[in-house]
């Protein structure tokens, strides 16, 4: 897709969401239930829409909210909800929403303390904590945030007992129950008002915030960062993290400096992405545009997108890592600093560099290969047979020091500090020991395409078979294996991935856009990855329209 004019500029007043007509249409617009672009649909990362689309409206979060109320009772969930939102303009007005009907149903509900945002992972600490040692009446987790999207959207996830992302066959059987409730014009819906559910007995008040930034030690070499002296950037994106930063830095003693550390649910902060909007993707080097031109200023910066399960990192040397650079370099560390058991495996995406997997080999470890979306990696962090899952959008977590899980959902905060333990304990920053990792295994020359797309052609990915299609080539080297199934489960990809001894290309449909993505990597050249990518896209495009 051809990249916007003003792509990496700052954004300005004509780029700005009307904040007031957003928040209007979620209470006014109405939703037609014959409608599938209105209907509920979970992706890979919960239900995401806009009020202005009728995709994200009050009676979405009501039957969605009501939806998870009859799914809890069927699977035996009693204990508390923990409830948290991001800073989203949309997050704000299904937060009421959803307090309405869990309240109204009678659930317990927790909540940040002087009502204040609550990272993704920081929900999922929660959980787990709270879990502990548990055996019955455990509790789960709503975040309502659409993650890096741009501000006129709003999303909606449930994290189940084990603290990541739900399954899919949980978020189906939410999906079909709050779909039904649409069509019976939200009958069956107990909602209380906003002040019965403020004023409830049922309304706890936890302070996640203190708890999690007071154990960062159990998972983080917090004394190395200290001990180092380093001068640390952090470009907050106005997220559900902003206030994290400040007190990170009082409670370790630790030299951090936060820009847009401010909730503007415009954000007009932000420099405009690739295709000219407003998108808080901390592994954009155009929504990045104003912590790069910083880079010199510090010894390691990093950003997060507003829900704090992303993370970017940006450093003095090579400005903006790729994730997958990254993703090699902190799988590489932490196996070489952690006394995790060897027998435990390391996660990645099948559409991740396939540098991690040498990597892992290296280093002596199983690698569990997944399709995309971090619930696959969540049962077995909670189990604690993975130690570290990670996806090639920037997003990941991993085992404390001790092996224990620590949250099972993406962790864009653990990962930025990992990122300064690094440059603390080995003197080189993160795309320094990239450089190393080449130097040992070779170079990798990797990219992603979003190819314009229709509806039609991306349910045409639903009818590729790996035993139909006849490649015998890519790029001058002998196909090895064609495939539309994940090696560690089994799973279907939702595409479908060519591989060869010298590179690789996948390709999916996107959950939200119309467009479909193609992944490619080759250790040959870039020039070599150029061809890779052009037959790759010539194939997929004859196999989506056959």
């Amino acid at each position: 897709m051809a990249l916007h004019p003003r792509a990496g500029q700052p954004a300005a007043a004509e780029d700005l969401t009307n904040i007031a007509q957003l928040v209007s249409a979620y209470f006014v617009n109405e939703v037609d239930p014959r409608n599938p672009q209105q209907q509920v649909k979970f992706g890979t990362s919960g239900h995401r829409g806009c009020a202005l689309t009728s995709s994200f409206n009050e009676a979405h979060i009501l039957a969605i909210s009501q939806a998870l109320v009859a799914y809890r009772e069927e699977q035996g969930i009693t204990g508390p909800l923990l409830l948290g939102r991001d800073t989203h303009a949309l997050s704000e007005a299904a937060y009421m929403t959803a307090l309405e009907v869990f309240i109204g149903n009678g659930i317990e509900v927790h909540i940040q303390t002087d009502d204040g945002y609550t990272p993704t992972p920081v929900i999922s600490h929660a959980i787990l904590r709270y879990n502990r040692g548990r055996s019955k009446d455990l509790c789960d987790g709503v975040v309502i945030t659409p993650s890096h999207n741009p501000p006129t959207d709003g999303g909606f996830k449930y994290n189940p007992p084990h603290g990541g992302p739900a399954d899919t066959d949980a978020t189906k059987t939410i999906e079909k129950y709050a779909n039904a409730l649409l069509s019976s014009e939200l009958m069956g819906v107990n909602a209380v008002s906003y002040a019965e559910a403020r004023a409830s007995k049922k309304l706890k008040q936890v302070d996640w915030r203190k708890n999690y930034i007071e154990s960062l030690h159990e998972v983080i070499d917090m004394q190395a960062i200290v001990d180092a002296k380093l001068r640390i950037g952090v470009d907050a994106m106005g997220g559900a993290g902003a206030a994290y930063w400040a007190l990170i830095a009082e409670h370790y003693g630790l030299n951090i400096e936060v820009h847009h550390a401010d909730v503007d649910a415009s954000f007009r902060f932000m420099s405009l992405d690739k295709d000219g909007k407003i998108r808080m993707d901390c592994s954009s080097p155009y929504a990045m545009a104003s912590l790069l031109k910083l880079k010199d200023q510090y010894d390691i910066a990093v950003g997060n997108d507003p829900d704090y399960d992303r993370h970017g990192i940006v450093t003095p040397t090579h400005g903006l890592m790729n994730p997958n650079h990254y993703l090699a370099v902190a799988i590489d560390y932490l196996c070489k600093h952690r006394n995790w058991k060897p027998e435990l495996a390391i996660g990645k995406t099948l559409v991740s560099s396939a540098m991690i997997d040498r990597v892992v080999a290296q280093n002596q470890r199983e690698l569990r290969e997944m399709p995309v979306g971090f619930k696959w990696f969540a049962q077995e962090l909670f189990a604690e047979t993975t130690a570290f899952g990670g996806e090639e959008s920037a997003g990941a977590s991993f085992l404390d020091r001790e092996g224990r899980a620590w949250s099972t959902d993406k962790d864009g905060i653990i990962l930025a500090l990992l990122a300064a333990e690094i440059c603390a304990v080995t003197g080189k920053n993160p795309s320094q020991y990239y450089d190393g990792l080449c130097a040992e295994h070779g170079t990798a020359y990797y990219k992603r395409i979003d190819v314009a797309s229709s509806a039609e052609m991306n349910a045409g990915f639903s009818g590729i078979r790996a035993y139909k299609l006849k490649v015998a080539e890519l790029a001058g080297d002998e196909v090895m294996a064609i495939t539309t199934k994940a090696p560690a489960n089994d799973a279907l990809i939702g595409g479908v991935k060519v591989t060869t001894a010298n590179g690789w290309f996948a390709a999916r449909p996107s959950g939200t856009e119309p467009v479909y993505k193609i992944y490619c990597e080759s250790f040959v050249s870039a020039e070599h990855l150029d061809a890779l990518a052009e037959q790759a896209q010539q194939l997929v495009t004859s196999w989506v329209q056959a």
